[in-house]
């Protein structure tokens, strides 16, 4: 595969390869100066969070335009098949975008997805014209079944949400990526700084989606900064083709020519 320069989802080119999350934020001035500073022209927006806001809503939504990102809603908080499918119809009158990013949690303490319910959910939205960028789990198997439901983009977690743990299963995120060559990647969740995010980027990932890192940070508009840097780094490295790793040293300095005592 040929690394495209820009970041490609459903047909839309992207420039940047961040996507922000939109909760959390000291006040609406703070994400939109972070949304700015980071460069994302994608941000995610969950219906359940933003239907609460009562008489709030209509300033959010002019927030969101004038920052001009692209609009991801997401299907937080649901634990079934039918919330989050139901959601997710809501979600596409409420925006007027076949996007979802589709969430259907398993677990409560971690917010582990339910795989099986999150392949039965994107087969439905898929076969009824979403484009679904499901949040998974780093397995390879569930990665395919999402595949043949329609997926055409893969969103594995790093860690659990919020946790700032950073790349739990290296090794799960780089079989994932050698197995699925053609599927962009994007990692959704955990990540807790610009380092892990150029680590992601690193292992030939695509993109990368947060949003506690940036909006707990003391300084979330500067925070959004260094990871939006991180990224590109991460990316021009990956590109730039690494060096392997060895056991052993191996010296910078030739030898040829050096004096040898006897």
């Amino acid at each position: 595969m040929t690394p495209s320069p820009t970041l490609i989802l459903y047909g839309v080119q992207l420039r940047s390869r961040l996507m922000l999350g939109t909760s959390q934020y000291p006040s609406p001035v703070v994400l939109a100066e972070a949304a700015r500073a980071s460069g994302a022209e994608i941000l995610t927006v969950s219906l359940r969070r933003e239907s609460a806001r009562l008489k709030e809503g209509q300033d959010f939504w002019k927030l969101i335009r004038d920052i001009g990102a692209r609009v991801l809603p997401n299907t937080a908080g649901c634990y079934s098949v039918k919330e989050a499918v139901t959601t997710a119809q809501m979600a596409r009158e409420v925006f007027g975008t076949p996007w979802v990013k589709l969430e259907v949690i398993g677990e409560a303490d971690t917010l582990q997805p339910d795989v099986f319910g999150l392949v039965e959910a994107a087969r439905i939205l898929s076969a009824d014209g979403f484009e679904v960028f499901p949040y998974t789990t780093d397995d390879l198997v569930v990665a395919d079944r999402l595949v043949e439901a329609g997926c055409k983009v893969l969103m594995p977690w790093g860690s659990p949400i919020g946790s700032g743990k950073g790349l739990n299963n290296v090794f799960g995120l780089r079989a994932l990526r050698a197995h699925f060559p053609d599927i962009p990647l994007v990692v959704d969740a955990g990540l807790g700084l610009p380092s892990q995010a150029a680590a992601a980027m690193e292992l030939g990932y695509d993109g990368v989606l947060l949003n506690t890192a940036v909006a707990k940070a003391g300084d979330p508009v500067a925070m959004a900064r260094a990871f939006g840097q991180a990224i590109e780094a991460g990316r021009a490295a990956f590109l730039a083709g690494p060096m392997e790793p060895r056991d052993m040293a191996a010296p910078s300095t030739p030898v040829v020519g050096k004096a040898v005592l006897t």
